[in-house]
């Protein structure tokens, strides 16, 4: 899965269709916290803070569990 990355400018704040982009790309196991970063410039500690803005508690709890999983078996990965 290729994306096209447009990196927006780091000190700008995002419009809701970007923080809805960013927030789909977060959820998707395939999307890296790398990748987020090439596109929009935010670091991992950034992209916790929008999705623990915009999640349910529950949503953001189960998501950080999954990510932080996740990131464990990447290690692992070719």
């Amino acid at each position: 899965m290729k994306l096209e990355l447009k990196k927006t400018n780091i000190h700008e704040p995002l419009n809701s269709s970007q923080v809805s982009e960013l927030i789909q790309m977060a959820l998707s196991d395939h999307v890296t916290f790398d990748d987020i970063y090439n596109q929009f410039g935010l670091k991992e500690s950034d992209i916790k803070k929008i999705m623990r803005r915009n999640l349910k508690f529950a949503s953001y709890r189960t998501w950080r569990k999954r990510v932080s999983a996740f990131s464990k078996r990447r290690e692992f990965y070719k």
